[in-house]
């Protein structure tokens, strides 16, 4: 009697096992949510005009706040030799000077504890033969854009050290844009070392499309942040009075006004948000309406709620003309809606 052939099933090879919580996993979380800190910080920086208050670049010297009277003296001497200082804080105290420095001092020393927490124990699960081939290029060049991202924070602050003392908004888009591709991919490294993916093929074309234009709407955003945007039109949903205002093309040649109109920054964030929620809906019901379970169907609802969440604190922070904490909260909601959209691509992935 002859035996009856195996199943494809039987005779496909099992995928490898899952690192789970290992040591090197749990320090690659610890630095995602180091990551995560970060770029909130950067956003509270940044929403208490902080940023331009250290006027030099120490990477090794600058990791320690002045320490003395005569310190905070001279450091405030070569504060008033720049434009914020002349145009915008003229007159300020030294103890006003203090509360910004000190900000930026920490968002600075907070890039460089980032630093150290991943190059160190890179360095040391390498030497033990824990991180080789493949898991070891995509280390190192984490540990590359980190360093890449630090050089984009300074080039992006002397921009405001000119006689417009404001940063270039284009390079502060660059600058929360890279912080995002570093958050993303360390991300994307965790979730393949603790799950294996739930093979929901269905999630994976509107999943990626959405993670793209989140990254879009996230990036007009920056030049919101960057031309100080929010602080006018403080209604909703009418801009001056009307659904689509006026001056959008004031500007000259016309590509200008998409990166440097006020009104037109606004304006674009505005119909890109509410099309991102309107997408994010239609995925919700999509993914509902698929049959999916489990995992896959948690991501997508996942999104859907952070996407109501992250458009009412837009709402909230544009009337209440951006306080700090609604401000940053927005920012934050950005990136965990970034993360939840990568979740939904990962779980679209082949479980093999």
């Amino acid at each position: 009697m002859t035996a009856s052939p195996a199943s494809p099933a039987a005779s496909r090879p099992m995928p490898p096992a899952l690192p789970g919580f290992d040591a090197i996993t749990i320090w690659l979380i610890a630095v995602l949510v180091m990551v995560y800190v970060m770029v909130v910080l950067g956003g509270v920086t940044r929403l208490t005009q902080s940023g331009l208050s250290i006027v030099d670049w120490n990477p090794i010297m600058g990791a320690l706040p002045p320490l003395s009277d005569a310190a905070w003296q001279d450091a405030f001497i070569a504060y008033k030799k720049f434009p914020e200082y002349q145009r915008l804080n003229y007159g300020m105290t030294l103890a006003e000077f203090q509360a910004i420095y000190l900000m930026e001092w920490f968002h600075r020393l907070w890039g460089r504890l980032i630093g150290i927490a991943f190059a160190l124990p890179l360095a040391w699960f390498a030497l033990r033969g824990q991180v080789r081939g493949r898991f070891a290029w995509q280390l190192t060049g984490l540990l590359v854009l980190g360093g890449l991202q630090g050089l984009m924070g300074w080039i992006m602050v002397k921009s405001g050290l000119v006689d417009d003392p404001r940063v270039s908004p284009y390079r502060l888009a660059a600058h929360l844009l890279l912080a995002i591709v570093i958050f993303l991919a360390l991300l994307w490294l965790v979730l393949g070392r603790t799950l294996r993916p739930s093979g929901a093929a269905t999630l994976a074309r509107p999943a990626r499309a959405l993670l793209a234009f989140a990254l879009l709407t996230v990036a007009s955003g920056a030049f919101v942040a960057g031309l100080d945007a929010g602080m006018s039109y403080n209604t909703f949903p009418l801009m001056d009075g009307m659904l689509v205002p006026e001056g959008l093309l004031l500007l000259e040649p016309a590509w200008r006004n998409f990166f440097e109109n006020v009104a037109t920054v606004q304006f674009d964030h505005r119909v890109l948000a509410i099309a991102l929620v309107a997408g994010v809906c239609w995925f919700a019901v999509h993914a509902a309406g698929s049959g999916l379970q489990g995992r896959a169907l948690a991501a997508t609802m996942s999104v859907l709620v952070m996407a109501l969440v992250q458009m009412t604190l837009g709402i909230a922070t544009l009337i209440m003309v951006v306080p700090v904490p609604l401000g940053a909260l927005h920012q934050a909601g950005a990136i965990t809606l970034l993360g939840l959209l990568a979740w939904c691509v990962f779980e679209s992935r082949s479980p093999a």
